[in-house]
């Protein structure tokens, strides 16, 4: 059996330092709101977005979160539980939550590192530009199913449609 020549590697620099210089360079606005934790403003196609993006160094991870800008009432809990089902079934990058304790539909994305030594510009513009495209994709199903009060798979049909051109 060969033994492996394992080598710790050193993380380069903080992941958010670099994920507020790509948000800079993307015109975005950002806040730092602890050593840990910044909050990316990002306007989206539907609606404007706050993602929140927080580094843990024990585990070696950057989590991306953004909570969608409303309260699902209780009488149309049940669909909404389908249709995150359903839209979670379409992702290939991240998931969206949602939970009896806050009501409130969420995106979640994580960026494992550990070990990596430090995230790339390329691994922070990809881990920015999934998270709006998949709440920018789902934010029309979500309005059809909590205010236009259609079922979740056409709610689905419907956010997958690809545009083609424009009117």
């Amino acid at each position: 059996m060969t033994a492996l020549a394992l080598s710790r590697v050193e993380p380069v620099g903080h992941p958010l330092d670099l994920a507020e210089d790509v948000v800079a360079g993307l015109s975005g606005s950002c806040d730092r709101t602890g050593e840990d934790e910044l909050v990316v403003d990002l306007g989206g196609r539907w609606s404007s977005y706050q993602l929140v993006l927080h580094w843990c160094a024990d585990i070696g991870f950057l989590f991306a979160t953004s909570m969608l800008d409303y309260k699902v009432p209780r009488e149309r809990r049940g669909a909404f539980y389908e249709l995150v089902a359903l839209a979670n079934e379409k992702m290939s990058a991240g998931h969206f939550n949602f939970t009896t304790t806050d009501a409130v539909p969420t995106f979640r994305q994580t960026l494992l590192l550990r070990g990596a030594g430090g995230a790339t510009v390329e691994q922070i513009e990809d881990l920015i530009d999934v998270a709006l495209r998949e709440l920018d994709r789902f934010y029309p199903a979500f309005q059809y199913v909590l205010w236009g009060g259609r079922n979740p798979a056409d709610a689905i049909a419907a956010a997958m449609l690809e545009p083609v051109g424009e009117a």
